[in-house]
């Protein structure tokens, strides 16, 4: 039974309104003043409330626009009773977040059609408020398995890696995964697939699972740009599938300190020397993201790594931002930026990006960002 509360300060009109409408079969709350109606509304959270506009303590307007801005009454729906019929009037009752307008003197078919209308539109609110409700919850759960897939930070004799992940949504399109080949070869990469949320995830998680069980056929993992022309036959883009992605991919001989790498359309990774030195390398190659066309040809491009270097890796997530007004942000600032933290003490990634919030308070991250901090012993 549908619960409706009528707020009218004229006991006439309660009285013809609640004997309408309980013989309609609803249930039916009476308030004879806006407070007491607010009161009665965040007590019963009725379906749909009838409120005069013309009332002492809180007229219909005031009424309307603290229910509007409760949270458990949003759903509500909110018909305003009143003898005013101008234009003007009815915008200003719009504007408090009134639903539907009945006018004095009441016609009996009327308030009954506009009621059953208004209950069924609440009823559609409230089925779509659970809807979404329930995939919040769904992309939840998603959220955290992909957490769970993300790798912890490694430590090891000759290197530790450290990364950050905070997507746009609940769920992004940038992942990042490091793994042994063997005893002395290490491969980091990281990449990002165009879009957000749960369609960009879903192609960033296949290319983990593929590369983490080496089901790539005809490619050498110990060669960068191999990797990324497999990658590029197993993931076209089509009329069903509009996503590509870019990636930064390398493997470090911890023996030889050399590393190998290659990228396909991503931003470079950044390679600074020891502290007292910060001296500054772009490792990038030429080639375009992965998807885009068959038949791309990637290339290596190698280094030797330094005692005591750092290596980012990063998704354009991280500079490309909204700062302040007036203000310029992106990849050489972003570089300036980390030669800075590199010369910090105690380093870690958070500290990086309150560095960042620091120079742009009021900075908005409008896209993934993700980043790998790998120093090398």
């Amino acid at each position: 039974m549908a619960q409706i509360l009528i707020i009218d300060d004229d006991s006439t009109t309660q009285l013809l309104l609640e004997r309408t409408l309980i013989m309609q079969g609803y249930d039916i709350t009476l308030a004879s003043d806006g407070e007491e109606g607010l009161i009665k509304a965040k007590a019963i959270r009725p379906a749909l409330i009838i409120c005069d506009w013309i009332m002492p303590r809180k007229n219909g307007l005031e009424v309307c626009n603290q229910i509007k801005s409760t949270p458990e009454l949003s759903t509500t729906f909110f018909i305003l009773l009143t003898s005013l019929d101008s234009v003007e009037d009815r915008v200003k009752g719009l504007d408090a977040g009134a639903d539907d307008f009945l006018c004095k003197p009441i016609e009996m078919h009327e308030l009954k059609a506009r009621v059953r209308a208004g209950l069924r539109l609440h009823q559609l609110s409230r089925d779509l408020q659970n809807q979404k409700q329930l995939l919040e919850a769904e992309l939840a759960e998603a959220a955290e398995y992909v957490s769970t897939i993300l790798p912890e930070p490694l430590q090891h004799p000759s290197l530790k890696i450290d990364a950050c992940f905070i997507p746009s949504r609940q769920l992004g399109g940038d992942s990042f995964d490091y793994f042994w080949l063997d005893d002395r070869h290490l491969v980091f990469y990281l990449l990002d697939v165009s879009g957000h949320g749960l369609q960009a995830s879903l192609p960033s998680l296949a290319v983990i699972n593929l590369l983490r069980s080496r089901g790539l056929s005809n490619v050498d993992y110990y060669q960068p740009n191999t990797v990324l022309q497999g990658l590029n036959q197993a993931f076209q883009m089509s009329d069903r599938n509009d996503k590509y992605f870019t990636i930064w991919y390398g493997v470090y001989d911890r023996e030889t300190c050399n590393l190998t790498y290659s990228s396909a359309g991503h931003p470079p990774a950044i390679l600074l020397a020891p502290a007292f030195k910060t001296l500054e390398q772009r490792l990038k190659t030429p080639g375009v993201p992965v998807g885009m066309f068959p038949n791309i040809q990637y290339v290596n491009a190698s280094c030797k790594i330094t005692a005591k270097s750092s290596l980012y890796v990063f998704s354009d997530g991280i500079y490309e931002i909204e700062p302040q007004a007036n203000s310029h942000w992106g990849l050489d600032r972003l570089i300036d930026l980390l030669k800075k933290y590199q010369q910090t003490p105690e380093r870690d990634l958070q500290r990086l990006l309150q560095y960042i919030r620091t120079w742009h308070p009021n900075f908005q991250f409008e896209d993934d960002l993700s980043i790998l901090q790998i120093d090398f012993s």
